[in-house]
């Protein structure tokens, strides 16, 4: 189980990956002497979001300080954070409600069966930890090696980091990595204390010298739709537009569908004009 000072260590790293990214030149301030380190000084950023130079040290630092919304939304102005990573920012300050760490209910059998009765379009459904909790057989010809065999269930993130046919299905493979592990972070950050998560992070980390760079990047990002390019079992590769709906019963179980963009383009709307 996280204590506070795990969560305050963790809000001392983001702030301070996010200061580092900033240079002098994108706040329109000027370049004085050599630095010794990169992005702008604490000092810097103190200034320009309008607070104490000694107070945000002792918050990069991991003090135990009390901080409002008012000074959480001048940093995270200042720091030019989307509304994903203010969000993120926000949660690890312990302003925003944390889910509690509770066991998964299962998938009910009338939800599982969702996409099978949307075959031939490959669909599954996920949970929090991107365990695969039910899918169609196109889903499995699309993404080989997913569904595990041997008692282990699939789990989408292991796939694409561990599975080394996820190189070559996925054709713009970092791209789609690194959206991956940033939306498991902003999931992680909503359950501290749940072990799930740290055992796949974890796991992660042993399997992959990608997930062990970037995770302490800090990135962050929400579960949403999209577009990616996939080689296709025929070897052709195709663009596939995805979209992604978050189940009533559970919020964090999430139905994922794919649809070739070339049939997409193909089904005419009716016309209402």
């Amino acid at each position: 189980m996280p204590t506070q000072e795990d969560q305050r260590r963790e809000l001392s790293a983001f702030l301070r990956s996010r200061r580092e990214r900033l240079t002098p030149d994108d706040v329109g301030l000027p370049r004085t002497g050599r630095r010794r380190t990169p992005g702008l000084r604490r000092e810097e950023l103190a200034l320009l979001a309008g607070i104490s130079a000694t107070w945000y040290t002792y918050l990069e630092q991991g003090r135990d300080i009390r901080v409002s919304d008012q000074v959480l939304d001048a940093l995270a102005a200042t720091l030019r954070l989307d509304r994903h990573e203010r969000g993120h920012l926000f949660q690890l300050a312990g302003h925003a409600p944390v889910a509690k760490a509770v066991q998964p209910e299962p998938l009910a059998a009338e939800v599982a069966a969702i996409p099978l009765l949307l075959q031939p379009s490959p669909a599954y459904i996920i949970n929090g930890t991107y365990d695969v909790l039910s899918h169609n057989r196109a889903a499995e010809e699309l993404f080989p090696n997913l569904i595990a065999v041997g008692g282990r269930g699939p789990n989408f993130a292991r796939w694409v980091f561990l599975e080394p046919a996820a190189r070559d299905v996925l054709i713009d493979w970092e791209h789609e990595a690194r959206g991956l592990l940033a939306r498991l972070r902003t999931l992680a950050a909503r359950h501290p204390g749940d072990a799930r998560y740290d055992e796949l992070v974890d796991e992660l980390k042993t399997g992959s010298q990608e997930v062990r760079s970037w995770w302490p990047r800090y990135d962050v990002q929400s579960r949403h739709g999209g577009r990616k390019r996939l080689r296709c079992p025929g070897r052709e590769v195709a663009d596939f537009a995805y979209t992604a709906f978050h189940l009533a019963e559970d919020p964090e179980q999430t139905l994922v569908i794919y649809s070739d963009e070339q049939e997409a383009e193909a089904v005419k709307l009716p016309d209402r004009t």
